[in-house]
């Protein structure tokens, strides 16, 4: 599950156009990516630091991740202080860097196929639908959630088989706040990004 949502992450990478579809994003994105694993595996597999940086620069900039982080803290999101909120969205933006670029290195020669778009661009708010199809076994869902903003659409969540990122996280945020507030929370991010 972590390589799927790995490379869920790495299919979007597309310099922002605000006047770029979310599908079209996400379809040339896809084939840029690829492409760039494709071309340089030896790169990356010999310098694990390289998809760091590629994840970082080129994916996680057409990701929204204050909004990210508020699903993620869900109902706790109101006990989060101004102070506290950037820390929070660096850290898990972080955390997913340093989770999801190890993944990366597994890329194999998935195909991925496009389905039907879920709601309308005129309304703001799209889901992308995608499948990635698994040699011997049965495809896996891939859906980007996006919102159009003043700086193009940006990916608010994604959910592979049914299961969605953010929310995979809310039960771990809750279970830190509960136990040590928002500053454990923030403690417990910096800490696993440390050992990452």
């Amino acid at each position: 599950m972590k390589n799927i949502f790995a490379l869920a992450l790495l299919l979007v990478v597309l310099p922002a156009q605000a006047f770029t579809g979310p599908q079209q994003l996400i379809r040339e994105t896809s084939d840029k990516v690829i492409d760039e694993i494709k071309t340089n595996a030896n790169t990356y597999q010999s310098d694990p630091q390289k998809i760091y940086q590629l994840v970082d620069d080129l994916v996680l900039p057409h990701f929204d991740f204050a909004a990210m982080t508020d699903l993620a803290l869900g109902r706790f999101k109101d006990e989060v202080s101004t102070a506290q909120k950037p820390a929070i969205v660096n850290e898990f933006r972080l955390l997913l860097v340093r989770t999801y670029s190890s993944a990366l290195l597994e890329y194999t020669d998935q195909k991925l196929v496009y389905l039907p778009m879920e709601g309308s661009e005129a309304d703001g708010e799209v889901t992308v639908r995608t499948e990635i199809e698994q040699a011997g076994g049965f495809p896996i869902p891939i859906n980007y959630s996006l919102r159009l903003g003043n700086d193009g659409w940006k990916v608010f969540d994604i959910s592979v088989d049914d299961v969605s990122l953010v929310t995979n996280y809310r039960s771990s945020f809750a279970r830190a706040i509960k136990k040590d507030g928002v500053d454990g929370l923030i403690k417990t991010l910096q800490d696993r990004n440390q050992q990452q």
